[in-house]
């Protein structure tokens, strides 16, 4: 965490969809399944960056993360505050029981591959969380890139 920043869980999501629509980033379908993380200026409360994801079963479809850094502290570094966001829910979604984490790339690549994110085919989306806005796709499985498709099929 930087000096001039929190990062917490949101317990209501809805607000980070201003976020969303603002930079025009995918929101979940399913506004029963989402999970969200936000980085909020300390002093004001701003919510400058989120992160969301809706959950089917064991998977996990993730959406931004956006940063919005205007008005925010001068020092933040946007990659970072994403970075900060995907390790957040990646934790988050791990410990509500997900085995599997996708996410379009959205420009992000270097902070996919950094938390071991791979580039999959789309074929590989359970049934549930195909049909999403996007192009490409990114999966995690428990950091490692040693998985097949008949691992996301079961999993």
């Amino acid at each position: 965490m930087w000096e001039g920043l929190a990062y917490r869980a949101l317990d209501d999501p809805g607000p980070a969809r201003a976020l969303f629509d603002f930079a025009a980033v995918s929101w979940p379908d399913d506004a029963e399944a989402v999970l969200g993380w936000g980085a909020f200026a300390t002093g004001t409360e701003r919510l400058i960056g989120a992160v969301a994801a809706e959950q089917e079963a064991r998977s996990v479809m993730l959406h931004g993360p956006v940063v919005v850094v205007d008005g925010g502290p001068t020092h933040v570094q946007p990659l970072d505050v994403a970075a900060q966001l995907v390790a957040a829910i990646l934790d988050h979604a791990v410990a509500a029981g997900a085995h599997t984490l996708f996410t379009r790339p959205q420009g992000l690549d270097r902070v996919w591959i950094r938390f071991g994110f791979i580039p999959v085919p789309e074929g590989f989306l359970p049934v549930g969380l195909a049909g999403r806005a996007g192009t490409g796709l990114y999966a995690w499985r428990g950091g490692s890139a040693l998985w097949s498709p008949r691992d996301v099929a079961a999993g």
